[in-house]
């Protein structure tokens, strides 16, 4: 039986710089940093309280940075959350809406990839 997500990959560029968005900018943690082959190291970082990773990853031609992503992250309150991460340097490309689902808003990561930032 499936019991959750194990993990998310993003693609990035680099992964040194992404690493330091992710935690520095964003606030996730780092759970893994091993090799995983001659090219890159499988860099698995985990969000505080929740259950899901996300994995920073450089996939070659088959899967590019820059892109929107299948992939909503949540907070309690997105626009206290939008403000913070703006007051970072964060780029946001769909300011914080309250619509009947609840309030969503979208941002880019160091490569130019686009992130799903909605309320629970």
């Amino acid at each position: 039986m499936i019991r959750g997500v194990k993990f998310v990959s993003i693609p990035v560029s680099d992964q040194d710089r992404a690493l330091a968005f992710y935690t520095e900018v964003l606030g996730f943690r780092l759970l893994t940093d091993q090799p995983f082959n001659d090219k890159q190291r499988w860099l698995e970082l985990g969000i505080p309280g929740a259950d899901t990773r996300v994995v920073l990853f450089r996939f070659g031609e088959k899967l590019q940075p820059g892109g929107l992503l299948n992939v909503t992250l949540w907070a309690d309150d997105v626009e206290a959350t939008a403000m913070e991460l703006k007051a970072k340097g964060v780029e946001f490309i769909m300011e914080p809406r309250r619509m009947h689902y609840g309030t969503t808003s979208i941002f880019k990561d160091i490569d130019g990839n686009h992130l799903v930032l909605s309320s629970k």
